[in-house]
């Protein structure tokens, strides 16, 4: 138990060292924060752009659809910030230089989490609660304290779902090479089938996003939350084990982790 809070000691004073050297440049940090925010409003105006011409995507209105793109982005841009870097352990494992992340006295993925962490991409985190906080305002729900919580749970268990997706993608690594675009496959390529309701999709597509399992990042917790028919056919307790399933993926993730920690081979440069 204390070896828990020693590593979030570590993992603050690692963070707070990058967070130090990106404030050295204060303009441009303040200018890629704010061209992320903006620029990731060309994600959502694509799918405003659709409702131009339809008022409604398989039975979704557009209120209903940016509070699905909403709630995945945020989850997504949380495990983006505080995650996402793992997808560096291509690079490292390549170079030779995750060795250096075994001989310190911390876990090597809070090592690899902390070593580019990058504040500016707060300024997506930032887009992405615009767009939900107005879904919220917009969407056609009566409000009550539950589906508030349930909102909460949802981003919450995407978060650890995207992150678990992201550790476990980033550990084909260990085996193979030239892998970067594969697990970006698994985690922007299941942000962006997320945004839209899984109603679009082909039975098949449907049936590997619950595997994967990017249906219960948001899809089926919205259901519930907006009163939309689910188009998988999962029986109606299916909208509320989302945290479940985040729990079954993180330790999934944390196995694979460990398994590739043992499988690695220093290049020995």
């Amino acid at each position: 138990m204390r070896r828990v809070p020693f590593s979030a000691s570590i993992y603050v004073r690692l963070v707070g060292a990058r967070v130090r050297a990106d404030w050295q440049y204060r303009t441009s940090f303040v200018l890629l924060t704010c061209s992320q925010f903006l620029i990731t409003f060309l994600d959502f105006l694509a799918i405003a752009v659709v409702f131009t011409q339809v008022p409604a995507l398989a039975g979704w209105s557009f209120s209903q659809v940016a509070f699905l793109y909403g709630t995945t982005a945020v989850s997504f841009m949380l495990c983006d910030v505080f995650v996402s870097e793992v997808e560096l352990a291509e690079r490292h494992v390549r170079l030779g230089t995750f060795d250096q992340f075994l001989l310190r006295p911390a876990g090597p993925l809070l090592q690899l989490c902390a070593h580019e962490f990058a504040l500016r991409r707060a300024g997506k985190l930032l887009q992405a609660l615009v767009v939900l906080a107005i879904a919220i305002a917009t969407v056609p729900v009566e409000w009550t304290v539950a589906k508030a919580l349930m909102t909460a749970v949802t981003v919450t268990a995407g978060a650890v779902i995207f992150s678990a997706i992201s550790v476990a993608a980033s550990c084909i690594a260990f085996w193979f090479v030239g892998t970067q675009e594969v697990a970006n496959s698994f985690t922007y390529g299941g942000n962006f089938a997320s945004q839209y309701p899984l109603d679009v999709y082909g039975v098949w597509l449907r049936r590997i996003l619950v595997i994967v399992p990017i249906a219960f990042v948001n899809y089926l917790p919205a259901t519930w939350i907006l009163d939309q028919p689910d188009a998988i056919g999962l029986p109606g307790w299916a909208a509320f084990v989302s945290p479940l399933v985040a729990a079954m993926s993180a330790a999934a993730a944390a196995c694979t982790w460990r398994s590739a920690i043992r499988h690695y081979r220093s290049t020995g440069s």
